[in-house]
């Protein structure tokens, strides 16, 4: 029995068709044997962490790769001595105390000074400036320690306004032509070599390397781990932007 408006349909009586019009992919999912294409899922927070997470792994392992082959670099060159007849000496400059090379710096000079007397060249170039506060350059400092221990004062070139290594390299390139010197062997640490070697070959200089043997920093674990890390952060630097302390 049919109760108020004519749109009430009796409880448990058969419904008509629907007048709706079905879509598309509701036709095609009543055809018998047809697949509906699901459209692609959008990328998940899940999976879009993991390609992050993998693309970090990457970059630290190429990161740590590269450290291991640059360090292996820097301890391979610290090893070779180099020394050959050549036009020049170059002791690249260290710290000095008014006047005083310190450790390091005179156990740079003491392996030139020995080079020198063994006739690898008849020049010695001595290299660096003033850093703030001091009262005299290293140059200095080491042109008069190479002076008393025997070296002409003829012999001596001096490179004496750099503050760093690159500077140091640029100046000697100066100094090598303006005298029409051709090549040298440069003096310094064992962890030094790579770069100042590096440095001059991007100036032009024919350069060779004779580290000293002598340096404070020999036998020391933590002053050559220091050393060999001021290195690599000092390679990176002049890799990525041209310069170094």
């Amino acid at each position: 029995m049919v109760h108020g408006s004519g749109g009430t349909t009796r409880a448990g009586a058969d419904r008509g068709p629907s007048t709706r019009s079905a879509t598309a992919v509701e036709t095609a999912a009543r055809a018998p044997g047809v697949r509906v294409p699901v459209a692609p899922a959008a990328v998940t927070r899940r999976s879009m962490l993991r390609d992050i997470l993998v693309v970090l792994v990457l970059v630290v392992v190429g990161l740590v790769a590269l450290t291991g082959y640059a360090t292996y670099r820097v301890l391979a060159q610290g090893q070779r001595d180099e020394q050959r007849p050549a036009d020049a000496i170059v002791v690249m400059g260290a710290a000095q105390y008014n006047g005083r090379p310190s450790p390091v710096f005179e156990a740079r000079l003491e392996h030139a000074v020995e080079l020198y007397r063994a006739g690898v060249a008849p020049r010695l170039i001595v290299t660096g400036g003033k850093q703030e506060g001091d009262k005299t350059t290293e140059a200095a400092s080491a042109r008069a320690y190479a002076i008393t221990h025997g070296v002409p004062r003829d012999a001596i070139l001096a490179e004496d306004r750099s503050r760093t290594t690159l500077e140091s390299i640029r100046g000697v390139r100066g100094l090598l032509h303006d005298h029409g010197l051709a090549d040298a062997v440069f003096v310094s640490d064992r962890t030094h070599m790579l770069r100042v070697l590096r440095m001059a070959a991007d100036e032009g200089i024919t350069a060779y390397g004779s580290p000293t043997t002598t340096s404070p920093l020999e036998g020391d674990t933590a002053k050559g781990l220091d050393a060999v890390l001021h290195e690599l952060g000092a390679l990176a630097q002049y890799f990525l932007v041209g310069g170094a302390s």
